[in-house]
C-alpha cells in the first residue's frame, strides 16, 4: 500500500492541470505545514522564527513547469528579491532553486542569463545558492550546468541523490571544482534502468557518496531524516577527526521539528530547508510520496476541523 500511495503522490507531482489549479486556489489542504507561504515576506517572518531556534535556513522560490522565458526571467526576479530580503533583514538563510524554474526546458542559454543575474546579487550580497537536482532526464544538463557557473563563482553549491546508479561518478567528476553539496536520497520515481530500486542500496549509497565527500575535504550537507544517516555521519567525523565546520544536517521545514532541535541542542549546524511561492503543488505532493505520515497529517488537517 505504502508503495501504491508513493506512486500515486509521484504522478499528481508531475501532473500540470493540477499544478496550474494549485497556483489558482493558493495554498490548502495542509501545505501550509510544509510551504512558508506565497511571498518573500511570509519566508522572512519563517526564517527568523527558525533562526531564533538556532537554526539556518534555505529558502526555494518553488517553481516548476515554466512554459514561457517571461515565466522565468519573473521567477529570476523573485530569487533576486528574495536575495536582497536575506541581506536587508540580516538572515542567517541561503537560497535553493530548480534549473527547470530557471528556463532549463526552454534554452540552456536563458538558465544561463537568469542564474548569471541570481548569483551576481547572490556574490554582492553574500549570500549561498544551491542549485536544486531535479529527475534523472534532467540530472546531466543540471550537473554541466553547475560546472559551468561553478567556474565563474563561488557562491553556488549542488545537489547529488544517492538513488541513482551515476551519483559516485558524478561526486568523482565535481571533486575538481571544490564543491559545497547536498546529499539526498532522491524524492522522483525513476526506472530501475538508471536508479537502485531497494532502499537498502539507496542507504548504501548515501554512507558511499558522504564518506567520499568529507574525506575529499570539500563541505557537505547531509538532508536526511533518517537518524541511521544522521548517526553514521556522527560516528564517522568523529572517527576521522572531522570539524564540525566541514558539514551540517539539512531537513524538511515541518518534518521531525523536534529532532532538529536536538540536532542544535548537540551542537550540530541543522540547515531547515524553506519553500515558499504560488507553485507549491508539485514540491507538496512529493512531500505527501516520502512518508504515509504526512498524508495523515493532511487528512487530519482537513477533516479534523
Amino acid at each position: 500500500m505504502e508503495k501504491v500511495m508513493r506512486n500515486f503522490f509521484l504522478f499528481l507531482s508531475k501532473n500540470r492541470f493540477f499544478t496550474k489549479l494549485a497556483k489558482k486556489y493558493g495554498l490548502r489542504f495542509g501545505a501550509g505545514k510544509f510551504v512558508a507561504g506565497v511571498s518573500v515576506p511570509d519566508a522572512v517572518r519563517t526564517i527568523r522564527i527558525l533562526n531564533d531556534q538556532g537554526m539556518a535556513v534555505t529558502i526555494d522560490h518553488l517553481g516548476e513547469f515554466i512554459d514561457s522565458e517571461a515565466e522565468a526571467r519573473e521567477a529570476a526576479e523573485g530569487c533576486i528579491a528574495a536575495i536582497e530580503a536575506i541581506a536587508e533583514y540580516h538572515l542567517d538563510s541561503q537560497l535553493s532553486l530548480k534549473l527547470t524554474s530557471m528556463g532549463l526546458d526552454i534554452s540552456e542559454s536563458l538558465v544561463m542569463e537568469n542564474m548569471r543575474k541570481i548569483l551576481g546579487a547572490a556574490e554582492k550580497n553574500d549570500v549561498f545558492v544551491t542549485i536544486d537536482m531535479e529527475d534523472y532526464e534532467r540530472c546531466g544538463r543540471t550537473l554541466k550546468i553547475f560546472k559551468q557557473l561553478r567556474e565563474e563563482y563561488d557562491h553556488i553549491g549542488t545537489v547529488l541523490q544517492s538513488y541513482l546508479y551515476r551519483t559516485v561518478e558524478d561526486i568523482e567528476s565535481l571533486d575538481e571544482y571544490s564543491p559545497n553539496l547536498r546529499l539526498v536520497k532522491g524524492a522522483y520515481k525513476e526506472s530501475a534502468k538508471v536508479a537502485f530500486p531497494d532502499k537498502k542500496d539507496v542507504d548504501d549509497n548515501l554512507k558511499k557518496i558522504i564518506r567520499i565527500h568529507l574525506m575529499n575535504g570539500h563541505y557537505t550537507a547531509v538532508a536526511t531524516h533518517d537518524d541511521e544517516m544522521i548517526e553514521y555521519t556522527k560516528k564517522l567525523v568523529e572517527d576521522e577527526g572531522i570539524s564540525k565546520d566541514q558539514f551540517e544536517f539539512q531537513m524538511l521545514y515541518g518534518i521531525r521539528v523536534e529532532r532538529q532541535k536536538e540536532l542544535v541542542e548537540e551542537g550540530y549546524k541543522m540547515r531547515v530547508y524553506v519553500p515558499y511561492g504560488n507553485d507549491w503543488y508539485g514540491y507538496f505532493m512529493r512531500r505527501l510520496a516520502e512518508r504515509p505520515a504526512n498524508v495523515a497529517f493532511v487528512l487530519k488537517g482537513v477533516f479534523g476541523r
